[in-house]
């Protein structure tokens, strides 16, 4: 008999067993696609992997590490605290501070409940202010620009495969108007893609920008356009 786990939404969990394992079962993950994390103990974990393994070999099942996961989670254009954002602990300048609008979690900020909460009288000044100074946005980034990059200093193509984490200025007309705070190539989508936050002339789609691109000490510009987030979003996630 197979279990249904159709009843169980996101962010929910469901007592199993694997055999004689107990076991947790989330609807949770980081990929942005449909998935389930299983919780166990640490004694049991080994046991619990070798099954899987054994019992997913017909259906494909293939382990995968973190640089698949950081891959797949900013195709889905999901954000990585103390990468993509600063939390509030570690915020060391005015600009290592970020409002919930500012990094696209504006859809759960509710300015009209009842109750108060920290933090509402600034979102609220924030809103009167026509939003927030920066605004959360993806790009793709144009290969051919990347390679003339290298191409300029007589080197072949270097382009990782694997997401970068580290802040890239995102210029226009001639100054800085953002950064980029990571970046990959997505075998997905088959382009370079990037998260950033950009001033709001810029947050529509279709913008034109450029994201700083660094091959051998030398700086060089890379083109890109901004893009609606996610990058992917697959029917299958909401099955």
């Amino acid at each position: 008999m197979v279990d249904d786990w159709s009843e169980v939404g996101f962010y929910r969990r469901r007592a199993a067993r694997v055999g004689r394992i107990p076991i947790d079962v989330s609807r949770t993950g980081y990929t942005g696609d449909l998935g389930f994390e299983l919780w166990v103990g640490a004694d049991k974990a080994v046991a619990l992997w070798d099954r899987l393994m054994e019992v997913g070999r017909p259906f494909g099942v293939r382990p995968a590490g973190m640089l698949a996961l950081d891959m797949a989670r900013l195709e889905a254009g999901l954000i990585l605290i103390e990468v993509d954002y600063t939390s509030a602990k570690h915020a060391l300048i005015a600009d290592q501070n970020y409002s919930p609008y500012e990094i696209g979690f504006g859809r759960l900020v509710n300015l009209d409940k009842p109750a108060d909460f920290v933090g509402r009288r600034a979102l609220i000044a924030e809103r009167d202010r026509g939003g927030p100074a920066r605004r959360f946005v993806g790009l793709t980034i144009d290969y051919p620009s990347i390679e003339s990059l290298y191409e300029a200093q007589d080197l072949p193509i270097a382009v990782s495969t694997t997401t970068w984490r580290e802040q890239r200025p995102i210029y226009a007309n001639g100054r800085q108007v953002g950064r980029a705070t990571s970046g990959t190539w997505s075998p997905t989508l088959k382009q370079h893609i990037a998260v950033a936050s950009v001033e709001p002339t810029y947050e529509p789609a279709g913008s034109r920008v450029a994201l700083e691109w660094t091959v051998e000490g030398r700086r060089g510009r890379a083109a890109a356009t901004v893009v609606p987030l996610p990058f992917f979003d697959p029917p299958r996630k909401r099955a």
